[in-house]
Order: structure tokens, then C-alpha cells, then sequence
């Protein structure tokens, strides 16, 4: 209990550490007394920090701890160790809405259809979910619905890709679909900030429900847990924070897999204790992983996708067999 308690503090002092050291990281490195002058608005720094670091590292850490808590919530609603956001189809379709705006070019022409097209595939999918759970549909109904809405939107995304009307547009929707929040800016953070905001705040306040599922769904019921509204709830929550996510950075795949698998022990195996605790940890991994892609010395800064990828891969093979063996 002890632990439990102290989990979330060190969390965000980490949190505070790291983001601290996003900010004085980059292809100039800036010292404590220039970053903090910078910060404020002083000095020759403040451009570089107020511009093109802070929106970088802001976002970094939205985006990580909207994933965190997504795949905290969704494993608590599945009661499955490997679900992640991507199980039901909301980051898949929020990668093909943006991939559209970039095909048929409006987000060139019309910056915003890019945030704007990419929720809106997130929400197209929550609304087929959405639509199963008020039919009153078991867990299992729910997830092979995810993989088949999940499903068809890789299949319309590789279509766009393989139809791609020039290179430039092709090598750009390659861009975005590896995951990055480089050369984001203000901007760009506004746009997302709040849709990510208002999915954490149902995804947090679901956590009783999540602990009352724990002993199953009649039990839950009988407790006056509304078990329709709950999935409904979890799955509108997760379509705001993961589709404006994706909107913003990219694809960045495994955050809600691995980190609260990694929590989920230290918090007492209560869902709604690592609802908070998983979005500190997916916003610790992101901006971790993306203070990496820029000490790697590689020709071209590598994208966060690849990264967590190449991180979250060997994991979740590892937590296949791990399962298996049990």
C-alpha cells in the first residue's frame, strides 16, 4: 500500500526530470542557465526553447501519457493483459483520416483538416463500437470488432499508399505514419491538447467501474456498475485522447502495452490505481525515447515509432510466451 502510494510522486518527479532534459537536449545543447532564461523569455535561447522545444516536449508528453492511459483503460475494460489502443481500431483509423488529408492534399491546403481528419477516423470507429456496446455485446463481440474496423483501415491505408499520386506525397505520408514530434509547433499542440484532455478526463473517471469488472460483469452489474455506459465511456475516451495522438504524432505503437503491463504489479493489480500511474509512465517513455532519436548519431534523426517499436516488439513476443507457459 506503502508503494502504491509513493508511485505516482516519483513518477512525476521523473517526469519533471526528463522533461527537463528534453528541453536542453538537441543539436545545441543549451546549458541549465540559458534553458532556464530561455524558458522565461530571456536571453538568445528563448526562440529556440519557446518554439521549437517546449511545443516538442509538451506534445511528447500528451501523447505519451493519453497512449499510457488508453492501454491502461482498455486492458482494465478487456480484462486482457494484451489489448493496447489499437485493438479496437481507433489508432488505425485515425491514421487513415489523416493519411486521406495528406493524399488528396488538404493538409497543405488547409492545415487543420489534417488534426481534424484524423479524430474524425478515430471517432468513425468508436461509433462502431459504441454502437455493439448499446447493444448490450460481450467483451469478445468488442474486440473482434476492433480487429476487423482495425483491419480495414491498414488496408485502406496501405490502398492510399500504393496509389500515392506523386513521390512527394508518398514519402510524406511515410513521414507521418512513422511517428514523430519533430518540427511540431504551437499550433500544433493547441490542436491536439484539448481532445486529449477530454478523453483523459473519462478514461480517469472510469475507474471504479474498472475495479467493479474485476470480479465480473454480473457482480459488477449488481454492484450498480452500468456496464453499456462503462464501455461506452472507455471507448469515447480513448477515440478523443489516442485519435488526437495520432492526429498530432504519428503512429507510435506499444506505449499502452508495455507500460502498464510494467506498472500494473506496483500498483496492486487494481485498475483504477494504474489509470494515473500509466499516463506518468507512457509520458516518461515517449519523451525518453524521444531525447534518444537525437542522441543517436545517425545521418537523419530516427522517428519515435521506430523506436518504440523496436522496444515494444521483443516485449510483446516476450509476453506471449510468458502467458503461454501459464
Amino acid at each position: 500500500m506503502a508503494r502504491a502510494n509513493l508511485l505516482v510522486p516519483a513518477l512525476a518527479a521523473l517526469l519533471v526530470a526528463l522533461a527537463l532534459a528534453s528541453l536542453a537536449v538537441g543539436y545545441v545543447p543549451l546549458p541549465p542557465a540559458d534553458l532556464a532564461a530561455g524558458l522565461f523569455g530571456g536571453g538568445p535561447a528563448a526562440p529556440i526553447v519557446q518554439e521549437i522545444r517546449l511545443p516538442r516536449t509538451l506534445l511528447a508528453l500528451a501523447v505519451g501519457g493519453a497512449l499510457g492511459l488508453a492501454g491502461a483503460a482498455l486492458q482494465g475494460l478487456l480484462r486482457n493483459p494484451l489489448a493496447e489502443p489499437g485493438i479496437v481500431g481507433i489508432s488505425a483509423s485515425a491514421g487513415l483520416g489523416a493519411v486521406v488529408a495528406l493524399y488528396f492534399g488538404l493538409a497543405a491546403l488547409w492545415p487543420p483538416a489534417l488534426p481534424l481528419l484524423g479524430m474524425a477516423g478515430a471517432g468513425m470507429a468508436a461509433l462502431l463500437v459504441l454502437l455493439l456496446a448499446s447493444r448490450a455485446a460481450g467483451v469478445l463481440a468488442l474486440v473482434l470488432a476492433g480487429v476487423a474496423v482495425s483491419s480495414l483501415a491498414v488496408a485502406l491505408t496501405a490502398l492510399a499508399l500504393n496509389l500515392a499520386p506523386n513521390p512527394y506525397a508518398l514519402s510524406e505520408m511515410l513521414f507521418w505514419l512513422l511517428g514523430s514530434v519533430r518540427d511540431r509547433s504551437q499550433d500544433d499542440l493547441l490542436g491536439a491538447l484539448p481532445w486529449m484532455a477530454a478523453g483523459a478526463a473519462l478514461l480517469l473517471a472510469a475507474g471504479r467501474g474498472l475495479d467493479a469488472l474485476t470480479l465480473g460483469e454480473e457482480t459488477a452489474a449488481s454492484l450498480g456498475i452500468r456496464l453499456g455506459r462503462l464501455r461506452a465511456q472507455i471507448v469515447a475516451g480513448t477515440a478523443l485522447a489516442v485519435g488526437a495522438a495520432v492526429s498530432a504524432a504519428g503512429a507510435i505503437g506499444f506505449v499502452g502495452l508495455v507500460v502498464p503491463h510494467l506498472l500494473r504489479p506496483l500498483c496492486g493489480h487494481r485498475p483504477a490505481r494504474l489509470l494515473l500511474p500509466s499516463a506518468l509512465g507512457g509520458a516518461q517513455l515517449v519523451l525518453a525515447a524521444d531525447i534518444l532519436v537525437r542522441l543517436v548519431p545517425t545521418r537523419t534523426e530516427l522517428h519515435l515509432g521506430v523506436v518504440t517499436a523496436l522496444v515494444g516488439a521483443p516485449f510483446f513476443l516476450a509476453l506471449l510466451f510468458s502467458l503461454g507457459r501459464r
